[in-house]
């Protein structure tokens, strides 16, 4: 696992995404807590002053991808979710907050992190806390038969040397969910286009706000594709990722 020994504050000092977090208290175990805006509503984080594993901070990315949650919520509602890198747990609180979304927290196999956003969820009025996964990309998976039909993050491409173990853990979660009969697709509205999509089941959903380059982050996507994955940018930096079809004689579906 890549350690990062600096700050993601210092990444995004000039981005236009702040939540226009109002800080409030600092405690000696290192910790700050934050007031956040989240679409229709304040939550209050709190958050590592550093922490090696850069678990420690609300990244733009998160209120980016929250909005646009907010605006295609018929796509997850009654979805059966996990989240990677959940970092402090602010995303995963704000949707169970928004619509009781059946989610489970996960990052890396870290008791920080994970008492952690126990603790976010305790003051924002989740209680028992989120059910959480700790998990190093490309580890044997703790739960031997998941069956997540949606998995979801925010701004986790930034170690591009972690690519194929995030890949791994994707595909693994991805095939492992078993179709059920009558499933229903909701859809949604791309608003610019008036165009409906739906999101399928199972899929990723990633909100990616470039900042690394755009070959590094292409290693990524392409990485995606060749172990038998199906990219689509759906608008606003927003990804889904689901298994490309097949045939049925088992060959892959590849769209030209």
């Amino acid at each position: 696992m890549d350690i990062a020994l600096f700050s993601p504050s210092s990444l995004f000092a000039n981005d236009d995404d702040s939540s226009g977090g109002e800080e409030t208290t600092e405690t000696q175990q290192s910790f700050v807590e934050r007031k956040h805006q989240f679409p229709g509503m304040e939550l209050m984080v709190r958050e590592f002053s550093f922490h090696q594993l850069n678990a420690n901070l609300l990244w733009p990315g998160t209120f980016a991808f929250a909005e646009w949650l907010v605006q295609n919520r018929p796509l997850i509602e009654g979805r059966h979710c996990i989240e990677l890198g959940s970092g402090t747990g602010a995303l995963a609180i704000f949707l169970r907050r928004l619509c009781n979304l059946d989610i489970t927290t996960s990052d890396y196999n870290d008791q920080e992190i994970e008492e952690n956003i126990a603790y976010n969820c305790r003051v924002n009025g989740i209680a028992p806390a989120l059910p959480h996964i700790k998990h190093t990309w490309g580890d044997d998976f703790p739960c031997s038969d998941p069956d997540w039909d949606l998995i979801i993050a925010s701004d986790i491409l930034l170690y591009v040397k972690q690519y194929p173990n995030l890949i791994k853990t994707l595909l693994f979660l991805l095939k492992s969910y078993k179709t059920k009969e009558n499933e229903s697709q909701p859809r949604a509205k791309d608003e610019p286009t008036g165009q409906s999509f739906s999101l399928p089941r199972p899929s990723f959903l990633m909100s990616w706000r470039r900042r690394i380059g755009k070959e590094d982050e292409s290693l990524f996507f392409t990485g995606c594709e060749d172990a038998g994955l199906e990219v689509m940018h759906l608008g606003s930096r927003v990804y889904c990722i689901k298994p490309r079809e097949t045939t049925t004689d088992g060959y892959q579906i590849v769209n030209s």
